[in-house]
């Protein structure tokens, strides 16, 4: 009887028989969440490479301006945003005019405006950003436009709900300053 038994294990170690099928079973699972998470990765940076380039366009067209900036001009870029960026999710964007002051080495608040739920910048909350700021020469205006979403991952392979904040500074081009409406 025991010997009959170690015949049939050492036949079946030898049976080699349904391996393939045993090994597909085993790293199918492996190769979904490979490929679910490649999706997932590559989603991520594109979202993020697309909000940036949004964010650059919107400081790229206000720098352009030469009449006076006004709310309606802010709905627009705000719009435009939103259409650029593809996204659902929240979105959040706040545009400013910011200026060097040399002689009491800080920076100044022009004018704000924010859309989405933020609040327009301030003077008293620019102080928090002066080092992310750019080093500019006396009287020197730069646009700051930021801009805020929210990316979720579309499947669950590790990667968590991601805020998607932008930072992007721009000199005005064809006058001195941008200017807000009053």
């Amino acid at each position: 009887m025991f010997e009959r038994l170690q015949h049939l294990l050492r036949r079946l170690r030898r049976d080699e028989r349904g391996s393939v099928t045993v090994e597909f079973v085993m790293i199918m699972p492996l190769l979904f969440w490979g490929y679910g998470a490649s999706y997932v990765f590559f989603d991520a940076y594109r979202q993020d490479t697309i909000n940036l380039k949004a964010a650059y366009t919107v400081g790229d067209l206000v720098s352009r301006e030469t009449q006076a900036i006004n709310d309606q001009y802010i709905d627009s870029m705000y719009q435009l945003t939103r259409i650029l960026t593809r996204t659902n999710s929240p979105m959040s964007m706040r545009i400013s005019v910011v200026r060097w002051d040399a002689d009491d080495e800080e920076y100044t608040l022009d004018w704000s405006s924010a859309r989405g739920g933020i609040d327009a910048l301030t003077d008293a909350n620019l102080t928090s950003l002066t080092d992310r700021l750019p080093t500019m020469p006396d009287e020197e205006r730069v646009i700051l436009v930021e801009t805020w979403n929210t990316w979720s991952p579309p499947f669950t392979v590790g990667m968590e709900v991601m805020s998607i904040d932008n930072f992007v500074f721009t000199r005005p081009r064809f006058a001195p300053q941008v200017v807000w409406e009053s």
